[in-house]
């Protein structure tokens, strides 16, 4: 069983091996949803039960009390990344994990995250084993949307602000859409 502590104590580029993360024939990336701000715990019982997961984090300043303080939090709040092969694998297994409240699904069966979304992600992790998030975006940039219901889609940002939202156009049907969101949900393209 996996304490608390240990879930404190982890170092944030648990699981990081990049060889850990080489798809092999027939395998793609999922999504599973947790249960509320128990990302790591979910990551570390995947992990003990075999199975290849990414839980992507980063370093963000909060502020409560009048104090700032930098925590490690999920650039996906309630969504780990899991390797399967849904042919092979015994994926459902995964919604009883500790910490798993479903594997997204659609009539039975997982669906798969859109190709290149969990690589770009993971091209953007640094050293410390966190993920930068924009710091090489600029206005006029073109941009993928990595989260949301326009994931895997195309635009061009438009503005940043200091907290880390941005505006995007984003091409829908000929045109352009402008839509606000959080800088973590962009990657250069």
């Amino acid at each position: 069983m996996i304490s608390p502590s240990m879930i404190e104590d982890a170092h944030p580029s648990v699981g990081l091996d990049a060889s850990r993360f080489v798809r092999r024939d027939g395998e793609r990336w999922y999504v599973a949803q947790t249960l509320h701000n128990r990302e790591m715990l979910a990551a570390l019982h995947l992990d003990a039960q075999g199975f290849r997961n990414f839980l992507p984090r980063f370093r963000k300043t909060v502020r409560h009390a009048r104090k700032l303080r930098e925590v490690i939090a999920p650039v996906f709040r309630g969504y780990v990344f899991i390797i399967l092969d849904s042919e092979r694998d015994s994926w459902r297994s995964i919604n009883g994990t500790i910490g798993i409240c479903k594997l997204l699904n659609m009539m039975g069966r997982p669906i798969p995250v859109p190709d290149g979304v969990v690589e770009a992600l993971f091209a953007a992790v640094e050293p410390s084993g966190l993920v930068r998030l924009g710091g090489e975006l600029w206005p006029g940039q073109p941009v993928r949307i990595l989260a949301g219901p326009f994931a895997g889609g195309l635009g061009v940002l438009d503005r940043l602000d200091a907290k880390g939202r941005v505006r995007v156009l984003l091409n829908i049907m000929g045109g352009q859409a402008a839509m606000m969101m959080d800088r973590a949900q962009l990657t250069a393209v």
